[in-house]
């Protein structure tokens, strides 16, 4: 259950980064970048049942 809720959070934090508000494009991509390899890492391990 955990680890469902954090993957949610997670993708709402990954869409809130998306650089398209004026306050964020000087961000690039980074952001965003880094929270998706978070993400991946949490879903493989969460198939993994590590989780």
């Amino acid at each position: 259950m955990l680890g469902t809720i954090l993957i949610v959070v997670l993708v709402l934090v990954l869409l809130g980064v998306i650089p398209v508000w004026p306050h964020s494009r000087q961000w690039g991509y980074y952001p965003s970048g880094l929270l998706g390899l978070v993400l991946v890492i949490l879903i493989i391990l969460l198939l993994l049942g590590r989780l």
